[in-house]
């Protein structure tokens, strides 16, 4: 299962996917896509350097990533047989579907919607991620409520 998590992770979120993964005895991957890079394939053709999938390794990159895994260590212990940690580059939705790809993942979670006007905002300007999924994915994605925003 691949859990997408955001750079504040939404501790509902993550304890029903964990809890579902262990009702399902299957391994949860917490998913976090770095906004602030992107693949290399996604640069005009006659610039790109390479055509590899792998991203520019960055530091700067390093800190949102541990600052997000630390919240997910908060709530689900140190990572191992049940849970591991990845960190995607590129657009979001785009980046869960290679990932679920790539593990054949029996299932995507994502959190929902968050309230408020600055995530409406965001939405009219990136789009939502929950339904981008849901119209790029053959397998399930679960929605679950953001309640702790």
């Amino acid at each position: 299962m691949v859990l997408g998590v955001a750079w504040e992770p939404s501790g509902n979120v993550i304890r029903a996917g964990a809890a579902l993964a262990a009702r399902l005895n299957a391994h949860l991957i917490c998913a976090f896509v770095d906004p602030a890079s992107y693949l290399t394939e996604w640069e005009p053709a006659g610039s790109r350097t390479s055509a590899s999938l792998d991203p520019a390794v960055k530091s700067e990159t390093d800190f949102p990533s541990s600052h997000v895994r630390d919240g997910l260590q908060a709530i689900l212990g140190p990572p191992g047989e049940e849970w591991t940690f990845r960190v995607l580059n590129g657009a979001v939705a785009q980046a869960l579907c290679r990932l679920a790809d790539s593990t054949d993942a029996s299932l995507l979670i994502v959190g929902g919607q968050r309230p408020g006007r600055l995530a409406a905002m965001e939405r009219i300007l990136e789009g939502s991620v929950s339904a981008e999924l849901a119209r790029l994915q053959s397998r399930p994605v679960l929605v679950i409520p953001v309640l702790d925003a």
